[in-house]
């Protein structure tokens, strides 16, 4: 949560950069006014903010896909596919597509017959090797009709200062940002990347992400312990996973495993777009119906069906690994939009965010048993059920389980003694504080208002963070510790190093 009211902050001074006497006149009702908003005949959602200081604009894509839509054996695909979404299309990318086109489909029937020889009780090793020397070959010949990069020079030839993507448990969000008489030239590039992608170097693509893997996750104590702990705490939900993939997964998925989740779930039904900057918003809907208009419509995916159970006791997991110790504890929540979720951010900042939290006070400054700590809220994604954690970095010669005793101990001082007033208070106003000074760029607008509309259901949700912020209590932190800070409802995780003697 405190990532939206920060976006929100940071939108409005993008919406209206105007003197600071008439700027705080102005209300979070009035700058709603100024939204417009407006779905075309395929069912995609257009949300518009016009800014007419700068002659530049900000446009932001929201697939409601990732992590949590995956299922085992398809793992880290909607951060391939992230990966894929720059390789082109059929005019982008290739100097020959109608050729290419014959390559591509003899490389992946090639690949076909290698996995199902691989796959056979007793493979037939020489004929794997001569299949793998001509998929090399095939490889070769795919890369001599690849425009390298073109997608992405397209862009910055245009002004585009750097095209971005990222990939969440939640979503799947591209981003550029442009001079505002670029705006048909967006249209049509960013329409045709849905419309007709080609997803061009799969094989090598699927290479750079299976060594990103390695690279982030397997020589990483900390993110080891990171994925045993959410398969750990979520035994249901696809949270359960992180976003990056398994291995094994990564090695099998398909180029057609790639098309097949492109088709389900990059759909107008699953995806909203916000343009925020100099742009008028009639024009961006009349742009949007003739690019946009073009991809078919259908009915949005259905949602994950599994609903991540009550735990039932604690639950701890350990990774040996050569690193100091490490502890992470978390807690299952509601998802962001359960009434609660600005206390629990109060909650989690009270405890654990900032030099001047509780943790940090008694933890790194006072008893000196920890060099870092903190803690996360609407973790690793918020769309559905997740978790607050709190994690503690012992110092030299300190223990995770001398760390432990003192977070919790901490987390039984919330549920018996309420927060004090000037800790809520502090809580409240470094908040709107954060708020009024990131108040620097439209992008976080446009990423805010498709947020809003995809997890929340309602752009304008967007708006109410500011008045939520106040509205939060004593009581209602207390209640919440109560509720949810319980052994039953923990997860505990460590690193624990590989030669305790050593540290």
């Amino acid at each position: 949560m405190r990532k939206r009211l920060f976006l929100v902050g940071t939108a409005i001074l993008a919406a209206f950069c105007i003197p600071a006497a008439r700027s705080e006149a102005q209300t979070f009702d009035r700058i709603k006014g100024q939204v417009r908003e407006h779905v075309i005949s395929n069912g995609m959602k257009w949300i518009v903010l016009p800014r007419g200081d700068a002659p530049v604009v900000s446009f932001h894509v929201y697939v409601d896909a990732g992590g949590a839509n995956e299922v085992n054996g398809i793992t880290g695909i909607s951060h391939l596919l992230e990966h894929m979404a720059f390789k082109g299309t059929k005019i982008v990318g290739t100097r020959d597509f109608s050729a290419e086109l014959v390559v591509l489909g003899r490389l992946d029937s090639l690949y076909d017959a290698i996995t199902r020889e691989e796959l056979k009780t007793k493979p037939d090793t020489a004929k794997i090797a001569a299949q793998k020397r001509d998929f090399e070959s095939l490889r070769m010949k795919a890369q001599e009709f690849v425009v390298g990069n073109e997608f992405i020079d397209l862009f910055q030839n245009e002004g585009e200062p750097g095209i971005n993507a990222y990939t969440s448990a939640d979503a799947t969000q591209y981003i550029n940002a442009l001079p505002s008489n670029r705006l048909e030239f967006w249209m049509a590039m960013t329409s045709d990347r849905f419309l007709n992608p080609v997803f061009r170097e799969f094989y090598k693509e699927r290479d750079v992400v299976i060594e990103e893997r390695r690279l982030r996750i397997e020589t990483q104590p900390i993110n080891k312990l990171v994925e045993d702990f959410f398969a750990t705490a979520f035994k249901a939900h696809s949270y359960q996973q992180l976003g990056i993939g398994h291995m094994s997964d990564l090695k099998r998925i398909t180029h057609d495993d790639v098309k097949s989740y492109f088709s389900k779930y990059y759909i107008p039904s699953n995806m909203a777009a916000a343009v925020v900057g100099d742009v008028d918003p009639d024009e961006v809907f009349k742009q949007a119906e003739l690019y946009f208009g073009r991809i078919p419509g259908g009915p949005k995916p259905e949602a994950p069906r599994t609903v991540e159970p009550e735990q039932w006791g604690e639950r701890r997991v350990q990774v040996v690994a050569q690193s100091q110790p490490i502890l992470l504890l978390g807690y299952h929540r509601p998802d962001i939009r359960d009434r609660d979720n600005q206390a629990f951010d109060a909650l989690a900042n009270i405890i654990g965010q900032g030099r001047s939290s509780r943790l940090h006070r008694i933890l790194v400054k006072e008893k000196k048993i920890a060099i870092q700590t903190g803690s996360f809220n609407g973790w690793p994604g918020s769309k559905y059920p997740n978790l607050i954690a709190f994690y503690a970095i012992p110092s030299q010669g300190r223990s995770n389980a001398e760390c432990l005793e003192v977070i919790l101990a901490e987390i039984e001082k919330m549920k018996t003694e309420p927060v004090g007033g000037d800790e809520l208070t502090k809580y409240k106003r470094s908040m709107k504080k954060g708020l009024f000074d990131a108040m620097k760029q439209n992008g976080d607008m446009a990423a805010m208002l498709t947020s809003s509309e995809i997890q929340e259901g309602d752009w304008r949700k967007a708006f109410d963070g500011i008045r939520d912020v106040e509205t939060v209590t004593a009581a209602d932190i207390q209640r919440i510790a109560k509720s949810v800070l319980t052994a039953n409802n923990r997860t505990v995780g460590e690193v624990m190093p590989e030669n305790p003697a050593a540290e």
